[in-house]
């Protein structure tokens, strides 16, 4: 009966550990409490099986089941919560542009992928070289466009406003920009590019997508300043692999 005790305790004592860790870096968590069972796992079969005691306990498994079963629970919602590794970034390419967003940061770049300014990052151009690429982009790659253009209101908030001749310029690309985002919301994104848009590595559970989404669209969302063209996106890679596994299912 001590013994019974002793597992009824340390299975307790792992119940309020993470009730009172809950403020605790999720990540560090889960390692720690991951660890932690398995130690104590061991010491208590090991104890059992030493002292003669390891039959009765098994006759116990009924009653310490419930323990065990809201234990998985609080440790499942735990790691849900975690959302993506730190590090992590969304990507989505065009023809002309491959562009990533950071989670941790928000923030964005992207590397030219043709025409005059290929190989070159977003960052490392000056603010004419930028509308250099894009007008190259509305003659030759309209879907680019609201990419581009969703990093210049980010890279340099005042672009639009800087002349007649330019905001004439913008209102043209932006109808074109309109077009380009229309098409990447309805078609054209593969299973593979929905994992890229969120940051996630292929097979994923549905949790982890809505996570991912919900996280992104905090940054992203137009009304708080995000672009229309990437939210699109984000909303449509959520959309595929969720129609998906639930197709599926």
């Amino acid at each position: 009966m001590a013994y019974l005790l002793l597992g009824t305790g340390l299975l307790l004592g792992l119940y309020l550990l993470v009730r009172g860790l809950a403020t605790a870096d999720p990540h560090r968590l889960a390692a720690v409490l991951r660890w932690t069972a398995v130690a104590v796992g061991v010491g208590v079969v090991m104890l059992l099986l030493v002292s003669g005691r390891f039959v009765q306990v098994l006759y116990a498994l009924p009653l310490l089941l419930p323990f065990f079963l809201r234990w998985r629970g609080l440790l499942a919602r735990a790691k849900a919560a975690l959302g993506p590794t730190p590090g992590q970034s969304s990507t989505i390419e065009t023809a002309g542009l491959r562009m990533w967003l950071d989670h941790d940061s928000g923030q964005m770049d992207g590397e030219v992928r043709a025409g005059a300014a290929a190989g070159r990052v977003l960052s490392q151009m000056s603010q004419a070289e930028l509308a250099d690429l894009l007008e190259e982009l509305r003659a030759h790659d309209p879907q680019s466009v609201p990419l581009l253009e969703a990093y210049l209101d980010r890279a340099h908030p005042d672009w639009r406003g800087e002349g007649a001749e330019s905001a004439g310029a913008g209102q043209g690309g932006a109808g074109q920009g309109g077009a380009g985002a229309a098409r990447g919301g309805s078609g054209g994104m593969t299973r593979d590019e929905a994992w890229q848009v969120l940051g996630l590595e292929p097979g994923a559970d549905e949790a982890a997508v809505k996570e991912a989404h919900r996280r992104l669209m905090l940054k992203n969302h137009p009304d708080q300043g995000g672009s229309t063209y990437i939210a699109a996106r984000i909303n449509q890679a959520k959309d595929i692999l969720l129609g998906r596994a639930r197709a599926g299912s």
